[in-house]
């Protein structure tokens, strides 16, 4: 959603008034005047805006000049930060109002707990969103240096993630504590990867993952990191979720869902392979990623 402008909305749908006249159909009459919303003052207009979302009010900013200059004010915009917003801001940035503040917040994921998480806001709700870095996931099983190593590459947000040199059965744990999340949210959850050479022994293998609050059951399902070439094999098995390219250039697959209640949990995501026979390779993960579900 573009913040600048917006196509939704219409401002002659309230700054013009229609009376129909001489009963017949499509006998109407448009004819101009002033919005009853006009006698309200700004500082009303943007106390109720402050009560809808960052999308509304780019949709209310489209009515007239008054919302447009109520939308704007600094009353709108602190409702949607974060209430620690403070601590996100770079010391050597000064912003000329708090809506530029929302918009860099959204645009420009920050790290934060020294370079172990990446932080930012979903435009469009204010929701925050988090990536976990692979430097800090607990890989149980296959976790000695000749089976998993840390790199360092450019596209990555973080400076180390872990690549998968060679190893029979793995798993990988990750966790976050839901005070990082926005409350009375449900979320969805995203391993995000790349593969070296369609990942070798495990491209095309189905892994098991779960997501869920600690001490509650987890969802489970399956997952493909590449998929399999045969389609015959690829109908066979409809259940699997396939991954899909980011915007980025990385790859993610959902792993799966949970609500956030009231932020005092911790949540616990697993991706296990410990079935197939075969030695695999050449997956790297940059993190797990945690943003609102989509039409929640």
């Amino acid at each position: 959603m573009n913040l600048e402008a917006t196509t939704m909305g219409q401002k002659h749908g309230v700054e013009s008034r229609v009376e129909a006249r001489g009963g017949g159909r499509g006998g109407g009459e448009i004819i101009s005047g002033p919005s009853p919303f006009d006698s309200l003052p700004e500082d009303c207009i943007s106390n109720i805006i402050s009560f809808t979302s960052p999308r509304d009010a780019c949709v209310a900013a489209s009515v007239s000049k008054t919302f447009e200059s109520a939308v704007n004010n600094d009353c709108v915009w602190e409702k949607f930060l974060p209430l620690d917003y403070a601590s996100l801001i770079p010391q050597s940035r000064v912003f000329s109002s708090k809506k530029e503040l929302y918009i860099f917040l959204c645009d420009d994921p920050r790290l934060i707990e020294d370079g172990k998480k990446s932080f930012w806001l979903e435009k469009a709700s204010g929701k925050k969103c988090i990536m976990v870095s692979s430097k800090e996931v607990w890989i149980t099983w296959g976790s000695s240096p000749q089976y998993w190593q840390w790199i360092t590459i450019p596209e990555s947000r973080f400076e180390k993630i872990a690549e998968l040199l060679n190893v029979c059965w793995f798993e990988v744990r990750a966790g976050l504590h839901t005070r990082y999340l926005s409350p009375k949210t449900r979320y969805s959850v995203y391993i995000v990867f790349k593969t070296k050479n369609g990942c070798p022994g495990l491209g095309d293998i189905p892994v098991e993952v779960g997501v869920g609050l600690v001490g509650q059951e987890s969802s489970q399902k399956l997952i493909y990191f590449v998929g399999p070439m045969d389609r015959r094999r690829d109908r066979e098995r409809r259940d699997v979720t396939r991954p899909e390219e980011r915007r980025d250039g990385w790859m993610e697959a959902e792993l799966g869902e949970f609500y956030n209640e009231a932020c005092c949990d911790d949540t616990s995501v697993s991706v296990v392979e410990i079935k197939s026979p075969y030695w695999k390779r050449g997956l790297i993960i940059q993190g797990f990623e945690f943003r609102p579900t989509k039409n929640q």
